[in-house]
């Protein structure tokens, strides 16, 4: 079967998104395809590896051993930016080389900064390996490091080359992991799709299951989403802040807990419940849609505790988001389920309350 293919053009070039399972194995025909025949750096993480690695043996000149980043959030810093470019120069990386992200989220945003950095520049092909990293951070370009301050501080917009999208790598995910890349599905039919919802609702089951054929059907309607948003606002400038649904609270929640407690899609799970709340108060959601979000992520298993943290410290993490421009906060509303509103008025009395309503303490 002919993959799925969606097609991201940018202010460069263009590039295309590839989605069909066992895609994967056909890595180095694809590279050719693209013009990939220079010298490969393969970034990934020990599980990953451990796991898959036997597949990306046979890229061009990647016969060495891969350069392997801690696995988790934590990996996201500056430490393991510098250790990327101290690898690429131990393998005399030129600008003809491409870096090869073999992983989650994680993996994609760290070797997509060290590609944007090194040498000015060079090529980053995405192989993604999660389902959050499948819909959502492989598309788009955004690349980046986390500081103590807050995540996603330090970064750049750097458009892949290609991203490769096999839904086979997501039957050896944990469980918690494959609901996390979930709860980022449901920011997509939240923001832009009734019927991706409904098909969340109707076929949770299914899609639980890790059903090849509905999977890759989810994933594709993802991917054409992020990438209409992208095209539209490739640098954030505005519409593309709709992605940014269930974030704002969301970033604050990882970085109260350092990264520790929550995977990252757990947390946006618990940002999109506060952001629903705050719309529904304004009366842009109904309490029936509000109700619906609220149990479609209750559907998808227990998110992790969040009645001992302190809404004063996650208040400090979101006035130092970087959705912050020229002292607003940019805010996104939903409109019904399908649409959304960004706003700039909401107000620390606003935040606290949809704190209060996720059960965080003062």
């Amino acid at each position: 079967m002919d993959p799925i293919r969606v097609d991201v053009t940018h202010d460069r070039a263009a590039y295309p998104v590839l989605i069909s399972p066992g895609l994967s194995r056909h890595l180095p025909g694809l590279l050719h395809a693209q013009g990939v025949t220079s010298q490969c750096l393969v970034v990934s993480a020990p599980p990953i590896w451990r796991l898959h690695g036997a597949r990306f043996r046979r890229l061009p000149g990647a016969g060495a051993r891969p350069a392997l980043l801690p696995d988790g959030e934590r990996a996201k810093t500056l430490d393991s930016i510098d250790r990327l470019y101290t690898e690429c120069v131990r393998r005399r990386l030129d600008r003809s080389a491409t870096i090869v992200a073999v992983g989650g989220g994680v993996v994609g945003d760290v070797a997509g900064f060290a590609a944007a950095t090194y040498l000015r520049g060079i090529r980053i092909v995405h192989v993604p390996t999660t389902l959050l990293a499948q819909v959502d951070s492989a598309i788009g370009g955004k690349v980046g490091v986390n500081l103590p301050a807050g995540k996603n501080l330090v970064g750049a917009f750097h458009p892949p080359a290609l991203v490769v999208c096999d839904p086979q790598f997501l039957q050896t995910l944990p469980p918690r992991e494959f609901r996390s890349g979930l709860y980022e599905v449901v920011k997509y039919g939240v923001i832009s799709s009734p019927s991706l919802f409904d098909t969340l609702e109707t076929s949770l089951s299914a899609v639980l299951a890790r059903d090849m054929d509905r999977l890759t059907r989810v994933i594709a309607e993802c991917c054409r989403i992020k990438a209409s948003v992208v095209m539209a606002d490739e640098r954030e400038a505005g519409p593309r802040r709709v992605l940014n649904f269930g974030h704002t609270i969301g970033h604050a929640l990882e970085a109260i807990t350092k990264y520790r407690r929550f995977r990252h899609g757990e947390a946006i799970g618990h940002g999109m419940l506060a952001a629903a709340h705050l719309s529904a108060l304004r009366g842009l959601l109904t309490a029936a849609d509000e109700a619906r979000l609220a149990g479609l992520i209750g559907a998808m298993g227990a998110l992790p505790r969040v009645t001992d943290l302190s809404i004063a410290d996650a208040l400090d993490v979101v006035a130092r988001d970087k959705k912050v421009v020229r002292g607003q906060l940019h805010f996104v509303l939903a409109r019904g389920l399908g649409a959304t509103e960004i706003v700039t008025d909401v107000t620390r009395r606003d935040l606290q309350a949809a704190m209060r309503h996720l059960g965080m303490k003062p």
